[in-house]
């Protein structure tokens, strides 16, 4: 009897250390960057701030969010209602002003 016990006690050893080791094994890390993560930040918002436009393309002063117009799938921001209708006109004319449509 003291034998049978035994043997049991094994088997749910032997299965409890290898549940442990194949639960251990299949937990993969992402490997670590060797940059950190502050300059990957400062990089991105670097990126974010050279293609967010600040600027009225007609007259280069302060944007209002709230006056837009969309061309060609890209929202083009004024400064005052008059800039947009002037932007419409002749759009092609005010695209390198606008970061948006740099590549």
């Amino acid at each position: 009897m003291f034998t049978k016990n035994r043997q049991i006690m094994i088997v749910i050893l032997v299965g409890v250390l290898g549940l442990t080791a194949f639960s251990l094994t299949g937990c993969k890390k992402e490997p670590e960057s060797s940059v950190p993560v502050e300059t990957v930040k400062a990089v991105e918002a670097k990126v974010a701030d050279a293609t967010e436009q600040k600027l009225c393309p007609v007259m280069g002063g302060e944007i209002n969010k709230e006056l837009y117009t969309e061309y060609k799938g890209k929202k083009v921001y004024f400064c005052c209602a008059g800039c947009e209708e002037t932007f419409k006109a002749e759009p092609e004319k005010y695209l390198d002003k606008l970061p948006q449509f740099k590549e």
